[in-house]
């Protein structure tokens, strides 16, 4: 099998517009989670998300086109435009770079909106653009169109699991010598009437209105639910040699990943079906040792202890369990964006030496207790990563990265 590195990364969300100044926010503990202003959230239980506010699409797509895409596929345009700067081609066989795009719901804004438009003005008022818009897959056909990739154009739509499947995917298309290069966007924003009325109605989602930047708190004891995040990650998987002779840099390895079904229920999570996925990554990539996990963490009070208990059936017992955080306490749930965006994140640890913290940690829970880095990151001799991503209907992801 081919060995597959990350030569490019790119990332955008609710405390930062880019990669650099997003970690570097993450790292410091800052929180973007903000009362709602997309719309008008009043009526709602829930009234805080973590929206991207100050983004203008036209720095990214020609004016006239952007009424032709969704909000979540202009999040991955800006996500994917600074992966592919950041992997620094000067020249490559379109035919065998290909794409992965990703995300949970894809475009529920337009879907909303032109419901709306035929509900109240008639079915011939719904604008032309608008299954182009709200397709998942028009995520890679935007981006691949913009870029020239005519390798594998695939789709990874698998709830809050999607952005972790899409890695697992791009790497088995170069592991397969399907492709040299792929390009894999998870892209995210559900942030509408509609889906914060949707996930509430589910009792889903922290009501913590109040005190917004202290609404999401993983394995927190009093956790309530998860926050709506928004946003993208993008990364450049590449063959090893490919990238080798080209003298890119590496921010790291692909060695392991792990997927599995639940086969339990539509909504609730179990601890089998996320043990079943660790395993199976960790075992791919030879059992080696972990130096951080970037947890799913949703802040929801059944997911946490769930992924904490399949954790400990992984390493042993709590002792041995390598150090454990979530970034959604800074960032909100991105949903299918969720794991590119966290592989993004754990990378950049892997680059800088340090491990990011899981903020709002005040009160520990006797069923969560693994070293969650609680408050403050810590630096740490980062070579091994394990991340984490598992979604409604059961399904579960895990992805293991190497520093080279």
């Amino acid at each position: 099998m081919k060995r597959v590195v990350i030569t490019g990364l790119g990332m955008i969300n609710a405390v930062g517009m880019e990669k650099e100044s997003s970690f570097k926010a993450i790292i410091e503990g800052k929180c973007g989670i903000k009362r709602i202003s997309l719309f008008d959230a009043s009526r709602h239980t829930a009234q805080i998300a973590g929206e991207i506010t100050d983004f203008d699409p036209t720095t990214v797509m020609n004016p006239k086109e952007v009424k032709k895409a969704d909000r979540f596929i202009q999040f991955g345009i800006k996500a994917a435009q600074e992966a592919m700067q950041d992997a620094s081609f000067t020249e490559y066989d379109s035919e065998r770079f290909g794409m992965v795009s990703a995300s949970g719901i894809g475009g529920l804004t337009n879907i909303e909106k032109n419901s709306l438009i035929s509900h109240e003005r008639g079915p011939r008022r719904i604008s032309p653009f608008f299954i182009p818009s709200a397709l998942v897959n028009m995520l890679g056909g935007f981006i691949s169109i913009e870029h020239g990739l005519k390798g594998p154009n695939l789709s990874d739509v698998t709830a809050c699991a999607a952005g972790t499947h899409a890695v697992a995917t791009a790497t088995k298309s170069i592991m397969l010598g399907m492709a040299d290069q792929m390009l894999v966007v998870g892209a995210e924003a559900a942030i509408c009437d509609v889906g914060i009325g949707g996930f509430a109605s589910m009792k889903a989602l922290s009501t913590d209105n109040d005190t917004p930047e202290k609404s999401s708190r993983p394995f927190d004891a009093t956790r309530n639910g998860f926050v709506m995040g928004e946003g993208a990650g993008a990364l450049v998987l590449e063959e090893y040699e490919s990238a080798k002779a080209r003298g890119a840099r590496i921010y790291g390895e692909v060695i392991g990943f792990g997927e599995s079904g639940d086969a339990n229920h539509i909504t609730t999570p179990v601890v089998d079906g996320p043990y079943r996925a660790m395993k199976m990554a960790y075992e791919m990539a030879g059992k080696p040792s972990v130096d951080y996990i970037n947890a799913h963490g949703t802040s929801t009070p059944a997911n946490d202890k769930n992924e904490t208990a399949a954790l400990k059936m992984l390493f042993g017992s709590a002792d041995a369990c390598p150090p454990v955080s979530s970034t959604k306490g800074q960032i909100g749930h991105c949903l299918g964006a969720a794991g590119a965006i966290e592989a993004v994140i754990s990378l950049m640890a892997m680059r800088d030496g340090i491990l990011p913290p899981t903020i709002n940690y005040e009160n520990p829970d006797p069923e969560c207790d693994l070293d969650y880095i609680p408050n403050i990151a810590r630096e740490a001799d980062v070579n091994v990563i394990m991340s984490n991503s598992f979604g409604f209907g059961g399904t579960n992801g895990c992805i293991i990265l190497k520093k080279i």
